[in-house]
């Protein structure tokens, strides 16, 4: 060892004695360290226990310089830093000298020190240390957070350098021989499991007007919720709100609102987000927010304060996702409609006075996350009246137009599609619930004249490098997308102004226009983006037709054959996964809707051999579209000319029509689990049409607005539609049946027979009930059994064994012969008054011979017990 090192790492030989390098030494405090100890640098652990005792000591006059001088020599001893095994024993005198600087501020300066020695590694003899030591080395840590208490602004600083540290470790000076350090993560860990987090969050109340200190703490806190456990234990220590009631405390430096910003960030991210929205929905967290964000919006100008702006409407957006959230109450949700809306209406509001938006980044992503909100902020429905008062939805429609210069700002082209594209998308939400706006803002006639400018063939470069312009490169299919999106909302609402006013403009055959060009236009490229649009086309017609005969007759021969264009689809396709199968279930919706009822249309659709497209989409045997398919042919066999059609039919192998149904219903049986035998007779005769699954079926009590399990079993199973279609087709004459599908036939045939069997049940059982109440009330034996076992099965259901010092109430009448539910009083209807006298005078009538005299019946003393049974009074 060099002279050099000797301060740092070698120990005191003894009294008058010399070191390594011949130099006189003076004693220590610390003890005495051999020479093979003082290879390994490190002290003995009595001489820690010697220090601690020293500290512990009060009274003498010299005590307080020769404690200070035997930390400092301590603190000399370690500048390299700290071996594991002594972590505890050196945090003990730390924690010595921080209780005497209340009363000895000189103190002040060797704790400041021993802190600022925890910034360097931990240094580790065996790799076992790490976990031997975890324990001691947690407390340890989590002392530090217990320190910040002390009322000195150089000791907090310096725990929170330290923290912040455990981040970035700084290597040691020198290397100790013998040790190495502990891994970059330790400190980190052991934070975690000491609960560091948690006392760092509580000591921000202790330092509401120490701007400096905070901040500290605030940095520390940000390095701290990058974890996970960290952040669980700063939401138990209700660090959101603590945090956000403060953004807007005086700060020249501006780090205040970006450190509580991240902070906030991390608490969503990787702790409870619930629990954190929880936290931060309440008024007074809020109102920060507002100011915080209003004074960004407002003046500043830098990027960073851009960036900060658009992180805390992030923030609120998530809150206000919250409907207890009081964002109406505190003023936040008219000020954010402001902003989203004063570029493209015009306010006198001073607040937005002479504001703009530049194209820059921020600006534009501001935008996009104003936009949004909307979104969320119109699901609450008292909300509605603040979108109304600040126009949104004409300011939404300023966007539906052929894209042109801005001519407030000015957006790039791409940033201009985006918007647009975002504006629509936004308008298919609050539109629906703005009724009176959209038509005041002639919002029909604003869509189908941006339809007409999708459909043109003028030239236009479409980005499509946007989430909303995902298909849309080159082309104006995300434009079509968006736009039939907001007119499918629209439509769905069944509001027959809107309905009317669509089809008084032409948008039946402009759509169907549409769905005709985006035939010639399909490629593989756009598959996706094309088949949707195709859907939401025929969802379109389907609202506006359903239930009106005259749009039905617009619709016509055209629509049929769009129609009949998407059922020739290679059925193939239906499994690609593309969008195939939800096309054929708009298409089927369609026929439902805007065909069927029609006689024009279904004699055109039944000429262009729609039924048999319809048959060979059921023979595909794809459950999700045989319900459908079946509740068609059920319809269209009300017409005279499907039958022949229907038996004319020839699938695979010359399969026909019913041979095909018969199929779909023994399919339908065996998934039901419907007992058969092995020629598909029938097993259970008593239960012809009963299923495994009514079996497993338990009852349970259901509202009365909610379908019964018949009901359903009838809705949701094919077997009703398939004997409907069959009994349209009269069950007689059907060519092609095997011997087993004549057997089924014979059971299809008797459908509703098997069902009223049901009813039939029900009627036996009513006439049973019927029959004992009779026996009861016409035979006193009878009654007496009933009433014996009805005591019985009440006796049995009581618990065996009484609460100690329980009262018992007898809630029987004794010997009053009835089977039904008694209490004090009995109204017995079946015999009149005059016959009685009026009500009962005695509950123990049963027992007493009583006379009947005039008024009311009278006790008698004389009364005589009478076994007779005749003498019972039936009820």
């Amino acid at each position: 060892m060099s002279a050099a090192e000797a301060p740092a790492t070698a120990g005191p030989q003894g009294p008058g004695g010399r070191g390594k390098s011949g130099s006189p030494r003076q004693i220590p405090v610390v003890g005495v360290v051999t020479e093979d100890e003082d290879a390994q640098g490190a002290l003995k652990p009595t001489d820690l226990s010697r220090i601690t005792k020293l500290l512990e000591e009060t009274g003498k006059d010299d005590l307080e310089e020769k404690q200070l001088k035997c930390v400092k020599k301590l603190v000399q001893y370690y500048q390299n830093g700290f071996p594991l095994r002594d972590v505890a024993q050196i945090f003990t005198i730390l924690n010595l000298c921080a209780g005497k600087i209340e009363n000895q501020p000189c103190f002040i300066e060797p704790a400041h020190d021993i802190i600022k020695l925890c910034r360097l590694p931990f240094l580790k003899k065996k790799v076992s240390d790490e976990i031997t030591y975890a324990e001691d080395t947690a407390n340890s840590i989590a002392l530090l957070g217990d320190l910040m208490k002390i009322p000195s602004s150089e000791l907090r600083i310096q725990i929170c350098k330290c923290i912040v540290d455990f981040y970035h470790a700084e290597p040691p000076k020198k290397r100790i021989t013998g040790y190495q350090q502990a891994s970059s993560t330790y400190k980190i860990q052991m934070a975690e499991v000491g609960g560091l987090a948690k006392m760092m969050v509580q000591s921000l109340a202790l330092l509401e007007n120490q701007l400096v200190e905070k901040l500290w703490v605030l940095k520390a806190l940000q390095h701290l919720s990058t974890s996970e456990v960290n952040c669980t234990l700063m939401m138990k220590a209700q660090a959101a709100s603590g945090i956000c009631v403060h953004l807007n405390d005086p700060d020249p430096s501006g780090q205040l609102l970006f450190r509580s910003s991240e902070i906030l960030w991390n608490l969503l991210e990787k702790s409870s987000k619930e629990e954190i929205v929880q936290q931060l929905s309440n008024l007074e967290c809020l109102l920060a927010l507002k100011e915080a964000f209003k004074h960004l919006f407002m003046r500043g100008f830098s990027h960073y304060d851009r960036q900060l702006r658009n992180d805390i409407l992030v923030i609120t957006t998530i809150i206000a996702q919250n409907p207890e959230a009081p964002m109406i109450e505190c003023g936040f949700t008219r000020e954010l409609i402001l902003f989203a809306t004063f570029n493209e209406v015009k306010s006198q509001n001073p607040l937005v006075k002479g504001l703009k938006l530049s194209n820059s980044y921020e600006d534009f992503e501001l935008k996009k996350l104003l936009f949004n909100l909307i979104v969320i902020l119109c699901k609450d429905l008292p909300t509605l009246q603040l979108l109304i008062d600040g126009r949104v939805v004409l300011a939404l429609f300023t966007y539906v137009k052929k894209p042109e210069k801005h001519k407030i700002t000015e957006w790039s082209a791409a940033q201009s599609e985006e918007l647009q594209l975002h504006a629509i998308a936004t308008l298919s939400s609050v539109a629906p619930l703005l009724i009176e706006e959209y038509m005041s803002c002639q919002g029909n006639a604003r869509i189908l004249a941006f339809l007409e400018w999708c459909e043109s063939e003028d030239s236009f470069f479409s980005h499509g490098n946007s989430f909303h312009g995902t298909g849309g490169r080159g082309n104006k299919f995300a434009h079509l997308r968006y736009t039939l999106r907001l007119l499918r909302a629209m439509v769905y609402l069944e509001e027959e102004t809107v309905n009317q006013d669509l089809c008084e403009q032409g948008a039946i055959q402009q759509l169907i226009g549409i769905f005709k060009n985006t035939i010639s236009k399909f490629n593989d490229k756009e598959e996706a983006i094309i088949l949707e649009i195709q859907s939401d086309i025929l969802l379109i017609l389907s609202g506006l037709c359903e239930n009106n005969i005259s749009r039905k007759e617009i619709f016509g021969t055209e629509g049929v054959d769009i129609i009949l264009h998407v059922m020739k689809t290679d059925p193939k396709k239906f499994q690609s996964g593309v969008g195939y199968s939800v096309l054929l279930f708009s298409t089927l919706d369609s026929i439902w809707c805007c065909i069927l009822a029609c006689y024009a249309s279904e004699d055109y659709f039944l000429e262009k051999e729609g039924i048999f497209l319809l048959l060979d989409l059921l023979a595909l045997n794809q459950k999700k579209f045989c319900n459908l398919i079946l509740g068609i042919m059920v319809e269209f066999c009300d017409n005279p000319k499907t039958a022949a059609h229907v038996n004319t039919w020839r699938g695979k192998k010359d399969q026909t029509a019913a041979s095909l149904l018969i199929k779909l219903w023994r399919k339908e049986e065996k998934e039901l689990g419907v007992k058969r035998d092995k020629h598909g007779m029938i097993i259970d005769t008593k239960r012809p049409l009963f299923t495994s699954f009514q079996e497993e079926q338990k009852v349970m009590p259901l509202p009365a607005n909610c379908p019964t399990v018949a009901v359903m079993d009838v809705a949701e199973n094919i077997r009703a539609k398939i004997y409907a279609v069959l009994g349209k087709l009269d069950f007689e004459n059907l060519p092609g049946l095997s011997t087993e599908d004549f057997v089924t036939l014979c059971i299809i045939h008797r459908y509703l027979d098997f069902k009223i069997q049901a009813t039939h049940k029900q009627r036996e059982l009513a006439n049973k009930s019927w029959e004992n109440f009779l026996a009861r009330t016409s035979n006193a034996k009878t009654l007496k059994k009933a009433k014996r076992l009805q005591e019985k099965a009440i006796e049995s259901s009581r618990h065996s064994e009484r609460p100690p010092n329980a009262i018992f109430h007898q809630t029987d009448i004794k010997g009053l012969n009835t089977t039904v539910p008694s209490g004090r009083v009995v109204v017995v209807e079946s015999t009149p008054a005059r016959l009685v006298g009026g009500p009962l005078a005695d509950t123990d009538i049963a027992l007493k011979k009583l006379p009947i005299r005039g008024g009311a019946l009278q006790r008698v003393k004389a009364a005589k017990i009478v076994d007779d049974p005749r003498k019972s009074i039936p009820t």
